[in-house]
């Protein structure tokens, strides 16, 4: 092991990677953590969610090239690396029956071929902590989920010279820890939503916290709170990045900054696996590295 701490985050879309984790990821590159985020697919088959832009015949024509130079802000704000891995949108069925996933999407690929790519990515940036979403995939879109497959199997496979021959895939590396994504949790939710209250203000996660039992969502165990609101600013700086994907003007950004600071400070993880000793809950992704580093 080098002196150097990286950590890779695997996401799906190009500006999942500002939503969920991009203050933690912040907080590390200012320390000198070396940052690299993989993103499985372009979001072609991504909706344009900004009302300002709906309907621009160049935006809907040109995605896939628009939401990579967004991805491209988005990196620079953040100060990480960023990669791709070339696997297609497999976009968010809708409907009741649901239908089929387009052929060749992310979604439908092989799990352990698709996983091979990352484990490409794994072997050459060589990070002690990997991030991730969960089996659910954070929400249940196809293309969440298959990270979440991917990643798990990338996870053990980065390190088995015999399943990832290290002639095609390079010199085996096992990370250390790999992590969830949890930031979108009850508890913040709750303590946001009384808060807002509280200060006479009107609040966006009422229907939330109504329908979430609709979600059939279990509880996750919150293992890591990483304190990081000296980057809230920069989050949403990249987060506004994904023009087509974000409003300015929508809910992500009605609790004011001051009160988010104040009342969660912090974004949260649930460890998954662990190769090193660490003791829970933590405030650190590297606890249990960063003193044998």
């Amino acid at each position: 092991m080098t002196d150097q701490l990286r950590l890779m985050a695997v996401h799906a879309h190009p500006d999942d990677e500002s939503s969920k984790g991009a203050a933690t990821m912040a907080k590390y590159v200012s320390e000198g953590v070396d940052v690299l985020v993989v993103t499985c697919t372009g979001g072609e088959r991504g909706s344009i969610l900004n009302p300002k832009l709906q309907g621009d015949p160049y935006i809907e024509e040109n995605i896939h090239e628009v939401r990579r130079k967004e991805m491209d802000e988005a990196r620079e704000i953040l100060g990480v690396k960023q990669e791709w891995l070339g696997f297609v949108d497999s976009g968010l069925p809708e409907g009741d029956p649901l239908p089929p996933l387009p052929e060749g999407c992310f979604a439908l690929e092989d799990v352990d071929k698709a996983a091979g790519e990352l484990v490409r990515k794994i072997r050459a940036f060589r990070p002690q902590v990997i991030t991730t979403y969960d089996e659910n995939g954070g929400y249940p879109h196809p293309d969440h989920i298959m990270t979440h497959k991917i990643t798990m199997v990338a996870f053990e496979g980065a390190a088995d010279a015999e399943k990832y021959p290290e002639d095609e895939f390079g010199p085996a590396f096992q990370p250390l820890k790999v992590y969830y994504n949890q930031g979108f949790n009850r508890p913040r939710t709750e303590a946001l939503h009384q808060a807002l209250l509280d200060r006479g203000l009107e609040s966006p996660y009422g229907d939330w916290l109504k329908r979430w039992s609709e979600f059939e969502r279990k509880e996750r165990t919150l293992t890591t709170h990483v304190p990081c609101a000296d980057f809230f600013e920069i989050r949403d700086k990249a987060l506004i990045a994904h023009a087509t994907q974000i409003d300015p003007d929508g809910g992500w950004f009605r609790v004011p900054m001051e009160l988010q600071k104040e009342v969660w400070p912090t974004e949260e993880y649930e460890l998954a696996k662990s190769l090193v000793d660490t003791s829970l809950p933590e405030d650190d992704l590297f606890a249990g590295i960063r003193d044998n580093a």
